[in-house]
């Protein structure tokens, strides 16, 4: 923690001051929540950066999607547009963000949805000919106004959120005690490594504010680097000097899995939206080189002056052991 995040401190404690009294009017009834009666699944967490949202909506969709009508709702971060929107034809990741776009592309038989109003955003979900029978909400565990019906907390092996503070000293969003309100929690990013010992300090730790049972799971990377008609494996990219390119949070594994001591590494804000002037940078990094990046920025990117000399790499969760007891979790709360 540096120097002028502690100076902050006292906004720390005002922020935990106004975030707590909102929470305890949400649980006194006071201020309102909404209950739907098809199920809800929320996936989110207590801070703030990169916690593996994303393959964590992608291994729900993938578990749930032959057995339901499934549907995404997410608050579009960063689109260029408002309101609710239901993904269609003329879709992209401006419209939808990039995340949302993603999910559309990757999964079309599931209906993808936006909304920063998440009760109005299921609302509208409700009146479409085709109803969804589940709803997946993407980065709601703070969207009080909905109560779901089953809560998905995440939180990033190297950044726990029982040794995190508050905003803007630390990263937490709300209060640890926030994780009381989950079902289960998911440590993500962990190393592959990682042992039966240290699972279960680590779960000494987080259950301190939470008796939700801990599951612990990595990041899964594809063998091989993709565009939009051919693939490459990564012990190629690897042996070549490719630019690899990242707009996510805490992309150092991403560029870990890929580089050698000739890569370029071009790192650019969570969510960016690239520019001219940063596609003409980049291009001038790249010459003839390939681009390797995150399959989230290559949504943004796929139909840029970059498309032709474009690859992305796949990724996705997977749990280290307890998957079957996750799924089972998941699959009971539907009652299937």
């Amino acid at each position: 923690m540096n120097l002028f995040r502690k100076i902050l401190f006292p906004f720390a404690i005002l922020y935990g001051f106004i975030t707590g009294i909102r929470n305890f009017l949400f649980d006194k009834g006071i201020l309102k929540s909404y209950s739907f009666q098809l199920p809800v699944i929320v996936v989110g967490n207590l801070s703030v950066g990169g916690t593996g949202k994303t393959p964590q909506i992608e291994y729900l969709i993938r578990l749930l999607s032959e057995r339901f009508s499934l549907a995404t709702l997410s608050r579009g971060y960063k689109r260029k547009s408002v309101g609710f929107i239901l993904a269609n034809a003329n879709a992209t990741a401006e419209i939808l963000g990039d995340e949302p776009f993603q999910f559309f592309q990757k999964f079309p038989s599931i209906q993808v949805a936006v909304d920063a109003d998440r009760k109005n955003g299921i609302e509208q979900l409700l009146v479409q000919d085709k109803k969804p029978e589940v709803i997946l909400l993407d980065d709601a565990f703070q969207h009080r106004k909905v109560k779901a019906g089953f809560y998905i907390l995440l939180t990033a092996y190297d950044d726990l959120f029982s040794e995190d503070f508050l905003l803007p000293t630390g990263n937490l969003r709300e209060s640890r005690r926030g994780a009381q309100r989950a079902d289960v929690i998911v440590v993500t990013k962990c190393p592959t490594t990682l042992t039966k010992e240290e699972q279960s300090s680590l779960k000494y730790s987080l259950n301190a504010y939470s008796n939700a049972t801990i599951f612990f799971s990595v990041i899964a990377y594809d063998t091989s680097v993709h565009s939009k008609n051919s693939s490459i494996s990564v012990a190629e990219i690897k042996q070549s000097d490719a630019v690899l390119l990242a707009g996510i949070a805490k992309p150092d594994s991403f560029f870990d899995y890929l580089k050698n001591e000739q890569s370029v590494c071009l790192t650019y804000p969570d969510h960016h939206h690239f520019t001219e002037s940063d596609i003409l940078h980049i291009q001038q990094q790249a010459g003839e080189k390939k681009i390797v990046t995150t399959e989230k920025d290559y949504v943004r990117l796929k139909d840029s002056d970059l498309k032709d000399q474009l690859y992305y790499l796949p990724i996705r969760t997977s749990f280290i052991n307890d998957s079957d007891q996750f799924d089972a979790a998941i699959l009971d709360y539907l009652k299937c």
